[in-house]
């Protein structure tokens, strides 16, 4: 898969290893991941995840890419080792399931190319003159430039490609200018918006770099006549006082004796309709068979997940759950159509559970759809009412929680899940 005479490699790996730069071309260790969309007919599809893992020693920087493109488990993996002061190239390789390649700079760039579809190994032998950096820290470099509004520079990127002919290929900073990156999480970060172009092709690169920190929150290409967007996962961001401890949650869930069932149904003793009389037909409300009920382990740390989120809720946000906390709620379904459900395996503790489920709120009612007055020998005395009744169906959503709570090991504990309407 190519981009108007660009490998894909370079598209997909440019950003990754940004955050690894600190200011005066410093350099830290770190990891990051970055998510890939693929604009199409006005909606954004991703279409890959990559995450990067930053190493420095002995004045080299190595940067390890990790990519899956959609739902495929085949991973694209790139090496590449770079000069940590001048990032001059040192050596890159790369394999996906298309071809590999393996880069040795020096006073020639040497290697091969190997294409898998075909089977041919093309021997690389290219006299590569002047300074350059390797397609893989292209965004790295960017970061490392005293930007400023007006600033432009021309640069020359390393791409490798097997066809012959100069690999060295001319892009240039054609605009640098004041905007604002606003993270889900983070919320507004003032960037230099830098504008990338490949000379002699309609490739335009567009980088959102954070104006006091090494870092590219965003990028936008148009590549070969694709519209992509990448965005920095921040995967760094952490708004927890509370350290978490994966040990402890999963041993909870998973290690114990004691087991937890009971019956998931709401109570629906609510009007449906304003203003007119209503008699509910059917109101407890049994969560229908499937229906998720989620078990969070009630430590420290989901105790204050679930404050932030309360929070958070009133600004119409909400705080995503860590990944690694994430593997740490258990969850089962409804089983029979009385809402019932179980969870087995449980340590001592403190355990919150939750449900939520669609049902159909069933009700008779009466409503005055006027009046009937009354005349004795011409004398009024009197109105009575018309009422008119009927029965009606109106969809509901209904949700429970409820803090339960293990007290030695083996214990066998009923409860109701419930929510009054």
């Amino acid at each position: 898969m190519k981009y108007s005479g660009f490998t894909i490699a370079f598209f997909l790996w440019a950003g990754l290893s940004t955050k690894a730069f600190a200011q005066n071309s410093k350099l830290r260790p770190g990891r990051s991941e970055m998510t890939y969309f693929l604009n199409m007919g006005g909606t954004q599809r991703e279409f890959a995840k990559i995450s990067a893992e930053v190493a420095i020693s002995d004045n080299k920087l190595t940067v390890y890419t990790t990519m899956y493109m959609g739902l495929s488990h085949v991973a694209w993996i790139d090496t590449s080792i770079s000069n940590s002061n001048t990032l001059a190239p040192i050596y890159r390789s790369s394999s996906n399931p298309y071809r590999d390649f393996v880069l040795h700079y020096g006073q020639k760039v040497t290697g091969y190319y190997l294409d898998k579809k075909t089977g041919k190994r093309t021997a690389l032998n290219d006299p590569a003159k002047g300074e350059f950096i390797d397609e893989h820290v292209l965004a790295s470099y960017l970061t490392t430039l005293p930007l400023t509004s007006g600033y432009k520079k021309a640069l020359n990127v390393y791409v490798c490609s097997p066809a012959g002919g100069s690999n060295i290929k001319s892009f240039s900073i054609d605009e640098v200018r004041t905007n604002l990156y606003t993270s889900p999480l983070t919320g507004d970060h003032p960037v230099w918006q830098v504008t990338v172009t490949q000379q002699g092709s309609s490739n335009i690169l567009v980088y959102y770099i954070d104006k006091s920190l090494p870092r590219v929150w965003k990028m936008d290409m148009n590549v070969g006549g694709q519209n992509m967007v990448v965005v920095d996962d921040e995967i760094d961001y952490s708004p927890f006082k509370t350290k978490f401890d994966k040990d402890e949650a999963l041993k909870m869930i998973k290690d114990g004796s004691a087991t937890i069932d009971g019956q998931a149904f709401a109570r629906d003793n609510q009007a449906a309709i304003k203003g007119i009389a209503v008699l509910n037909l059917n109101k407890k409300q049994c969560a229908p068979v499937g229906t998720s009920v989620v078990l969070v382990p009630y430590t420290d740390f989901f105790k204050e997940w679930f404050e932030l989120n309360k929070s958070a809720s009133k600004k119409g946000k909400s705080v995503p759950l860590p990944k690694e906390a994430a593997q740490c709620i258990k969850t089962t379904t409804v089983y029979d159509k009385d809402g019932h459900f179980e969870f087995t395996n449980l340590m001592p503790g403190d355990y919150m559970l939750l449900t939520q489920f669609s049902y159909v709120h069933t009700g008779s009612a009466s409503q005055v759809t006027g009046y009937t007055d009354t005349y004795i020998d011409g004398a009024y005395v009197g109105s009575n009412p018309n009422i008119s009744s009927y029965n009606y169906n109106q969809g509901a959503v209904a949700g429970a929680k409820k803090v339960v709570t293990v007290s030695q090991p083996g214990e066998k504990l009923t409860i109701k899940l419930k929510q009054t309407l």
